[in-house]
């Protein structure tokens, strides 16, 4: 018998003027629907993620086959694997890897995915606190990690995260903190986030309106080291406030994908920007990434970050991210 299931389907479809649209919705589906792949998973939770907002409201730039099952994240159980590397019942977690942007992603209860980028969800975390993580938990420490191999420690000086209310933002202030660094955290909505922000561990909050104009090319030094999912002016300013030998991190373009800014702070102050690349990490990394999350992670502040909602709810969701209305991290249930 096969086996069907509920899965958002994103396609395209031309009107009777010949204009292409992109549709978005839930449809049962059949695994003969499923990619190529050598590992079958039963999915339990996947996420909201800026990309989800673009795949699911039809915006460009990350869907690159047609038609797709949206969802860069996916949690869940293996039901069987050719891979050699996982049996059935290893619960098992994917961000990126081109999922849910050219091939068959998470917003669905079952897919089909290479096994070689699987990684085993931490003990201590369980399916729906790895899928509250997701890709933007697994960036932000990608991003801590590129922090720590600068050399940076906590006596060298407090650390700016930038769009700190969103969910990359939200998971480094809070690792960041544990980890003994002074985190400034700059979010647009800092009236209604300052207390939430604060409760993560940041110990200053700082308007983005200070970051998001063109300023000097040379200003201040404030910061060891800045984790940045915005891009644009802000990432610019960010750098222009670096100390000598800082670090600057760039995840995101929220703001924009452009770099409208000199070369004087890196020649003048020696500081170093570090590209972040989580959709295709390699396996060591990915590894590495995932048990420090476990290990340095405060749950309790997770939990109080994390939304969940069910399957049906993922567009209207996808549309609030898209409009900077979402705190911290939301799950997606694919069976509720």
């Amino acid at each position: 018998m096969m086996t069907t299931f509920r899965a958002w389907w994103v396609s395209k479809e031309t009107d009777a003027s010949g204009t292409a649209m992109q549709t978005a919705s839930v449809r049962e589906l059949r695994d003969s629907d499923l990619g190529a792949g050598d590992t079958l998973i039963s999915v339990q939770y996947s996420s909201i993620n800026y990309k989800d907002g673009l795949a699911l409201c039809g915006r460009p730039g990350v869907v690159r086959s047609w038609p797709l099952i949206p969802g860069i994240d996916l949690a869940g159980t293996v039901e069987a694997s050719d891979s050699g590397a996982w049996s059935p019942g290893d619960r098992v977690v994917l961000t990126g890897a081109g999922l849910g942007e050219s091939s068959h992603g998470g917003l669905s209860q079952r897919a089909r995915v290479d096994g070689s980028a699987l990684v085993r969800v931490p003990d201590a975390l369980g399916p729906l606190r790895t899928a509250a993580i997701g890709t933007a938990g697994f960036t932000a420490m990608l991003s801590v990690l590129a922090v720590e191999r600068h050399g940076v420690s906590p006596a060298d000086g407090p650390v700016l995260v930038t769009g700190a209310a969103g969910g990359v933002g939200s998971v480094a202030v809070a690792v960041l903190s544990r980890l003994g660094f002074e985190v400034v955290a700059s979010t647009g909505r800092a009236d209604s986030e300052g207390e939430y922000l604060s409760a993560l561990g940041a110990s200053q909050i700082l308007d983005r309106a200070a970051l998001l104009e063109p300023g000097k090319p040379m200003q201040s030094q404030r910061y060891a080291a800045v984790v940045d999912s915005v891009g644009s002016h802000t990432l610019v300013n960010a750098i222009a406030q670096l100390k000598d030998g800082g670090v600057a991190t760039a995840c995101g373009l929220a703001q924009g994908s452009d770099l409208p800014g000199t070369v004087l702070p890196f020649i003048l102050r020696g500081v170093s920007l570090a590209g972040i690349n989580s959709v295709y990490a390699p396996l060591p990394l990915r590894q590495e990434a995932w048990a420090r999350l476990e290990r340095d992670l405060d749950l309790d502040l997770l939990d109080g970050m994390t939304e969940v909602i069910p399957l049906a709810a993922a567009k209207d969701s996808a549309e609030r991210i898209l409009a900077g209305g979402i705190r911290g991290r939301t799950v997606v249930d694919v069976n509720a």
